[in-house]
């Protein structure tokens, strides 16, 4: 093939004979991924394939467990941490970021209500990580690998201007156990597995530390003054190693119940409720009074003059569980294993935040955003 054969991009699509150029911040990361799928056509299908691109991982068959029994599916999820957007080796400890990674990617084979099996994990190194550095990032991995019951089997290693870490899970389930983002319905318990905004309170406290030991730094050429993290260890500890929910996969299957739709919390409780609602056309009410919040999150934002609040809803990164449940199943549960944070209602009325005096605000569809 020769270099007039290749594709190109066409002057056509310009009147003036110039390539289009859009910013990505233009549209966004999901705008983006709208435009990627688009691009993909019939290569973001295939016949055993039951959930593609747009939910928390991908769903496809694999067979079955006899001629009765169940079929079962693989579910796989890619996730990639990059230095200076998703960490700051500043104040994350390389142990800390290696447990990370991977339970990044488990919480979304939790958030379809699978198991995780497999892992690979592909490493971007630059020159100033050593050898010794590396190995401490992969005991944190093996670390989280022994918790979650994964087998790390593969991956790359490759060149890099800053450090990224990009795994790869499969997990594995029976295809009638999944679960999906579009199940909920009007009526429906809106349920979270813990507390929220606590990881956003933790950065909050990590970058302010950063912050005072940098300005310490160019006063007088040392850090005299050190974040308070004892004060706060409960809210880092929630940043550094979150903990895929698994647990609470468990405590379903043996309580014989199954959420009818399912994301994790990795953008903040406001922008996953909209997922939830445009997966499954539906609207939703989160009442404040009942957001969870952990004491030292509450702490945290008085500290830093924020609304407790603003953690849960936009924070992001609790990979906390959010799903939804017909009234009826929640007796089944034990009531310290989830707090109810609203209801499902029709899609008319949208989602929105019911403040303590009863009045509805909207709620818009915030969180962490790439571009």
């Amino acid at each position: 093939m020769s270099d007039a054969d290749l594709p190109t991009d066409s002057d056509e699509d310009a009147p003036d004979g110039a390539v289009p150029f859009t910013p990505v911040s233009e549209v966004g990361e999901f705008g983006l991924i709208d435009r990627m799928e688009a691009a993909l056509g019939d290569a973001a299908s295939a016949r055993d394939l039951i959930a593609g691109i747009g939910d928390d991982a991908a769903v496809y068959r694999v067979g079955s467990a006899g001629s009765d029994g169940p079929r079962r599916v693989h579910v796989v999820t890619t996730d990639a941490l990059v230095e200076g957007v998703h960490f700051d080796r500043t104040y994350v400890p390389l142990r800390a970021l290696g447990w990370k990674a991977i339970a990044t990617s488990v919480s979304d084979v939790a958030a379809m209500n699978a198991r995780p099996r497999f892992a690979t994990v592909a490493l971007g190194l630059p020159n100033n990580l050593s050898v010794e550095g590396a190995e401490t990032l992969y005991a944190g991995i093996a670390q989280a690998c022994e918790r979650y019951g994964l087998a790390v089997v593969g991956g790359d290693v490759t060149a890099s201007a800053r450090l990224t870490v990009t795994v790869t899970v499969i997990g594995e389930a029976d295809e009638e156990a999944v679960v999906y983002r579009r199940g909920a319905r009007p009526g429906d318990l809106l349920c979270v597995t813990g507390d929220l905004g606590s990881a956003a309170a933790g950065l909050q406290v990590l970058f302010s530390g950063k912050e005072t030991m940098e300005a310490d730094a160019e006063g007088d050429g040392a850090a005299t003054s050190q974040p308070d993290l004892i004060e706060f260890a409960y809210v880092v500890e929630r940043q550094l190693m979150p903990q895929a929910r698994m647990d609470r996969v468990e405590a379903w299957a043996q309580a014989g119940v199954r959420p009818s739709a399912l994301i994790d919390v990795s953008d903040g409780l406001a922008s996953e409720a909209h997922h939830l609602s445009q997966a499954g056309t539906v609207g939703a009410v989160i009442d404040g009074g009942l957001l969870p919040v952990h004491v030292q999150t509450a702490l945290a934002a008085q500290r830093f003059d924020q609304r407790p609040e603003a953690f849960v809803l936009y924070g992001g990164e609790d990979y906390e569980l959010l799903f939804t449940l017909p009234e009826a199943d929640a007796p089944k549960l034990a009531a310290d294993t989830y707090a109810v944070v609203g209801q499902i209602v029709e899609p008319d009325e949208g989602v929105v935040l019911r403040l303590p005096d009863g009045n509805r605000v909207p709620l818009r569809a915030g969180g962490y955003r790439h571009y």
